[in-house]
């Protein structure tokens, strides 16, 4: 039995165009006074697909009921497609973006990548869409494929990029020109006065900054030495306690030794 026509309407219908970019890098350095400032920055590709280039595919469902897809491709590590599979409900449509990985373009090589979108009407009660599809009957499935083209960057396209990087460039020159004169003419309208006004004022500040360090050190050597005679009393105060201890414990074991002799001579003169 013959395949069914496809319900889905797809925009575009048969082929997937990947339009190739064109890049370039320049860093454009100006001397500003004693400083160099990187004041344009252009990038540049090294081929036209060397960089993720994106596509998109419309599916339109312009039936009265769900229709299930899935979108596949002869090249899958070359392409990230999403979402790559799903339910169009009735009346709507869903855009499937076709994402192509960077590679090294050779023009002599044609390409021979596909894409197929095969679709068929959902069940009315779908609750496992893999399963529908492996139960699925090769008469009830629809597809359509498409192939996939490459296309380079216009000449013209080109030429444009280079204009406008050279007026960018020859613009942000003259800013930068215009700006470095305009510091020069501004140093130029301080009379010598102001500069030796503004020489003291550096000193000054350097001055007042020497004595604060001057400061801060003294009162670290004032705080130190406060430090050390507070250790030194403490220990002295703490040798003249261990002395009296000592002169305490002296006089008691002599007083002991003392009642000691005088118990015993008692004792023989009782006996």
């Amino acid at each position: 039995m013959a395949r069914q026509d496809q319900v889905l309407l797809l925009e575009p219908q048969h082929e997937l165009k990947f339009q190739g970019v064109v890049r370039i890098t320049i860093w454009l350095r100006v001397p500003y006074g004693q400083f160099v400032l990187s004041i344009l920055r252009i990038t540049m590709c090294p081929g036209p697909f060397s960089d993720v280039v994106n596509t998109t595919l419309k599916l339109a469902n312009p039936t009265d009921r769900n229709v299930c897809f899935k979108v596949k491709t002869t090249a899958p590590r070359r392409y990230c497609v999403r979402p790559n599979s799903g339910v169009i409900d009735a009346g709507t449509s869903i855009n499937v973006s076709v994402m192509l990985q960077p590679f090294d373009y050779d023009p002599n090589e044609k390409s021979k990548h596909k894409f197929m979108v095969q679709s068929m009407l959902a069940p009315p009660e779908m609750t496992d869409m893999e399963g529908v599809w492996k139960e699925a009957k090769p008469e009830e499935l629809m597809d359509s494929k498409l192939r996939c083209v490459f296309e380079l960057p216009a000449e013209n396209e080109k030429t444009h990029h280079d204009m406008d990087a050279n007026k960018m460039m020859s613009s942000n020159l003259l800013k930068s020109e215009s700006s470095t004169l305009s510091m020069k003419s501004m140093s130029s309208t301080l009379d010598d006065g102001e500069v030796k006004k503004i020489m003291e004022e550096c000193k000054r500040l350097q001055m007042e900054a020497q004595r604060l360090r001057e400061e801060n050190k003294q009162i670290r050597e004032d705080d130190g030495l406060r430090m050390r005679k507070s250790n030194v009393m403490s220990s002295q105060h703490s040798s003249h306690s261990m002395v009296k201890e000592e002169g305490l414990s002296l006089r008691t074991v002599a007083l002991i030794v003392l009642f000691f002799v005088v118990g015993v001579i008692i004792g023989k003169l009782v006996l």
